[in-house]
C-alpha cells in the first residue's frame, strides 16, 4: 500500500512539472494578444506553432520564442512569415526580460508605439522590411541597453530619434525611408554598422572618424560634408545692425552707390569683350589640342585593353615590376619547376604556367596571387612570393619539409619554383573563397550556423596543432594566420593556405624563445579569427590590445551584443559562445608566454564542440 501510495506521489509531481508554467498567466495571455495583433491568420500555425492559451511559451517551445535557465521569455524571433498586423507593444513589454525583438520581412504596419520603451532590457530589435509608417517614438532614447537597432526599408518619416543617452549602441541601420532633418550625435568610435542613405536628410555629417564611407549617407541630397563630395557652405557672418541715417546723409549715399553701380556695369561689359576675343583667337589651337588628347587617349585605352586581353604569368604585372623569368640555361622549362607529390600536379611544367591565361586575384604582404587555367580544364592557384631573404637552397629545403607534413585540413603546395630572382607556389585553386569571404560577404548569403562555426574551429585548431608538433623542431610556423589564409574545399572543408610563408631564421640560428613566440603569433592569429566566428564582423589586428577589449566586452556584460546576430536569432547557447569567447581572450594575451599552446587550445575547442553534439542529439531526441 506504501508503495502504491508513494508511486501515486511521484506521478502527481510529474504530471504537475509536464503542467507546470514559465511565465505568469498575464504575460502568457498579453504575449496572445501580441501575436493576434500581427494577423497572422493561418500562415505557419502549424502543429507546434504554439501562441495559444493551452500551451507555455517556454515549455511547449512556441514558435520563434527563446527562453533562459529560468523559464523566461527572452528572445521572439518571427521573420518572413507574412504577418500583416500591427505592432502591439503594450502587450509584448509584458514579458520584461524580452532582449531581442525580431519581425523582419514581413508586411507589418502603422506606426511604432511609444509603449516599446517598457520592454526595458530590449537590446536587439529588428524591424526591417516591413510597411511601418509615421514618426519614430521619442521614448526609444530611453532604451540605455540597446545595441542593434535596424529600421530599414520602411516608410517611416519625421527626425531621426536623438540616441545620445544609449552608450552601447553598435548598429544604427535606418536605409530606404523618408526620413527629415539632421543626423543625430551618436558615439561613432563604438559603432559598428551604420546607414542612414536613401532619406530625406539634411545638414552637414557628423565627424565620423573615418569609420563609414560615402555609401552609408547617399540618397540625402541636402546632406554635405565628409565622406560626401558636397562641401557644405561657409555660415553666414553676424552682422551688426546699419545705424540710422540722416535724410542728406541718405540722398548721399544712393546718388555714390549709383555711381559705384555705372562703374561696375562697364568693367563687366569690357571684360566681356575682351573675353570675346581670346575666346576666337584661340578657339583653333584648342580645337587641336582636343585632336590630339583624343588621339593620345584613344592609344591608352587601346594598350590596356591589350594588357588585359593578354593576362598570363608571363607579362602580369606586381607593384613594383613585371613578372620577369631569368632565361639562361637550368633556369627556365620543366626542369626549374619542382612537383611535388600530389598527383594533380603531375606532367605540369613551367612553360606551360607561363603560357596558361592568368587572374590577378589578390594582392597580400607576402606577394600576389592569380588564379592560372591550365590545359586540360585544371584550375592552380599560383602564390608569387616577394621580400622574402632566404637562399634557393634553403627555400627549397623548406618546401620539401613542409610538404612532408600532410594533415586533411592543411592545403598541400602541388609545386614551386624558386631561382635568385622569383619565388612562387603552386596550389589547387579552392572555388568556395575563404572563411573571410563566408564571413563577411554579401548579405544575402547563406547564414553561417554556430555549429558550423564550432566544427570549423575544432578543425582548424587540430591542423594547426598538427603542424607545430611536425615542424617545431624545424622552427617552421605557419607566421601569417588569418582568415582570408583560411579556405573553403568544395565539401566546405576548411584548409589553412600559405603555411611556412612569413620568413623566419634559421632554427640554429634561432633562440629557443624566439621560436616559441613565432608559434605563439600563430595562438595570436587563430585568436583573432575566433572573434570573427563570433562577432561576424571584421576584427582590425592592428597590434591594439585586443585582449583588454575583449576583458571589458565581458566585464560590461555586453557579450550579447558582440555575438553575431545571426547566432543570436538562431538561438546557439549563450554559454557555450561564452566558453569560445574566453578561449579567444586567452589566446590574445599580449604576452606570448602566457598564451596556451594550440594543442591546448585544440583540445578546449574538442570539448565545447562534443557539448554542443550533445545538446542537438538531445534536442533531436525529445522533438
Amino acid at each position: 500500500m506504501a508503495q502504491v501510495s508513494l508511486g501515486l506521489v511521484f506521478f502527481t509531481l510529474f504530471v504537475l512539472f509536464l503542467t507546470a508554467r514559465s511565465e505568469s498567466e498575464q504575460v502568457i495571455q498579453a504575449l496572445i494578444r501580441f501575436m493576434e495583433n500581427l494577423s497572422p491568420g493561418n500562415a505557419g500555425r502549424g502543429q507546434g506553432f504554439g501562441w495559444n492559451s493551452t500551451s507555455d511559451p517556454c515549455v511547449d517551445k512556441w514558435h520563434g520564442v527563446s527562453c533562459d535557465s529560468k523559464l523566461f521569455v527572452k528572445k521572439i524571433v518571427l521573420d518572413r512569415l507574412n504577418l500583416t498586423g500591427i505592432l502591439d507593444a503594450s502587450s509584448l513589454c509584458n514579458a520584461t526580460l524580452l532582449s531581442v525583438l525580431s519581425l523582419t520581412g514581413n508586411n507589418i504596419s502603422g506606426v511604432i508605439p511609444e509603449e516599446i520603451s517598457n520592454c526595458l532590457h530590449l537590446n536587439h530589435l529588428y524591424l526591417e522590411t516591413n510597411r511601418f509608417s509615421g514618426h519614430l517614438p521619442s521614448s526609444l532614447s530611453k532604451l540605455s541597453k540597446m545595441a542593434r537597432l535596424v529600421l530599414s526599408d520602411n516608410s517611416l518619416s519625421g527626425p531621426l530619434p536623438d540616441m545620445s543617452g544609449v552608450t552601447v549602441l553598435l548598429s544604427f541601420l535606418v536605409q530606404n525611408n523618408q526620413f527629415s532633418g539632421g543626423i543625430p550625435e551618436l558615439d561613432f568610435s563604438t559603432l559598428q554598422q551604420f546607414n542612414v542613405s536613401n532619406n530625406n536628410l539634411s545638414g552637414p555629417i557628423p565627424d565620423v572618424i573615418g569609420r563609414f564611407n560615402s555609401s552609408s549617407f547617399l540618397g540625402n541630397l541636402e546632406l554635405c560634408g565628409k565622406p560626401l563630395s558636397n562641401v557644405c557652405p561657409p555660415p553666414p557672418p553676424a552682422s551688426a545692425p546699419a545705424p540710422a541715417l540722416a535724410p542728406g546723409k541718405k540722398k548721399s549715399k544712393i546718388k555714390f552707390l549709383l555711381y559705384i553701380g555705372i562703374v561696375v556695369l562697364v568693367l563687366v561689359f569690357a571684360i566681356f569683350l575682351a573675353f570675346l576675343f581670346i575666346l576666337r583667337f584661340s578657339k583653333t589651337n584648342k580645337a587641336a589640342s582636343e585632336k590630339n588628347d583624343e588621339d593620345a587617349k584613344e592609344e591608352v585605352e587601346v594598350d590596356e585593353v591589350n594588357n588585359k586581353d593578354t593576362g598570363n604569368l608571363s607579362d602580369a604585372d606586381d607593384e613594383e615590376n613585371e613578372f620577369s623569368i631569368p632565361s639562361k640555361d637550368g633556369e627556365t622549362g620543366a626542369s626549374s619547376l619542382v612537383v611535388l607529390s600530389s598527383p594533380l600536379a603531375e606532367g605540369m611544367t613551367f612553360k606551360e604556367l607561363l603560357r596558361a591565361p592568368a587572374e590577378l586575384v589578390g594582392r597580400g604582404s607576402n606577394g600576389s596571387l592569380y588564379k592560372v587555367k591550365l590545359v586540360g580544364g585544371v584550375i592552380v592557384a599560383v602564390k608569387r612570393v616577394k621580400n622574402w631573404e632566404i637562399s634557393k637552397e634553403d627555400f627549397s629545403k623548406r618546401m620539401q619539409r613542409i610538404d612532408q607534413v600532410k594533415h586533411p585540413n592543411l592545403l598541400p603546395t602541388l609545386a614551386y619554383y624558386c631561382s635568385d630572382q622569383e619565388m612562387f607556389l603552386v596550389y589547387e585553386f579552392q572555388q568556395n573563397g575563404s572563411l573571410f569571404s563566408l564571413l563577411h560577404g554579401s548579405p544575402n548569403s547563406q547564414r553561417f550556423k554556430w555549429g558550423s562555426r564550432v566544427n570549423l574551429a575544432a578543425k582548424i585548431a587540430g591542423a594547426l596543432a598538427f603542424a607545430h608538433r611536425s615542424l617545431h623542431n624545424d622552427g617552421i610556423a605557419h607566421g601569417n594566420l588569418k582568415s582570408t589564409n583560411i579556405l573553403l574545399s568544395n565539401d566546405m572543408e576548411p584548409c589553412i593556405s600559405e603555411y611556412g610563408l612569413r620568413a623566419v631564421e634559421h632554427p640554429k640560428n634561432q633562440s629557443i624563445i624566439s621560436q616559441n613566440n613565432s608559434f605563439k603569433s600563430d595562438v595570436y592569429g587563430f585568436g583573432v579569427i575566433l572573434l570573427e566566428l563570433l562577432a561576424g564582423n571584421e576584427v582590425q589586428n592592428d597590434g591594439s590590445d585586443l585582449a583588454s577589449w575583449v576583458q571589458s566586452v565581458i566585464r560590461e556584460e555586453q557579450t550579447v551584443e558582440f555575438f553575431d546576430r545571426d547566432l543570436v536569432l538562431e538561438g546557439a547557447s549563450d554559454e557555450r559562445m561564452v566558453n569560445l569567447l574566453h578561449v579567444a581572450l586567452k589566446c590574445l594575451s599580449p604576452f606570448p608566454d602566457s598564451r596556451p599552446s594550440i594543442d591546448e587550445v585544440a583540445t578546449i575547442i574538442r570539448s565545447i564542440q562534443e557539448q554542443e553534439e550533445r545538446s542537438r542529439g538531445f534536442q533531436r531526441m525529445i522533438k
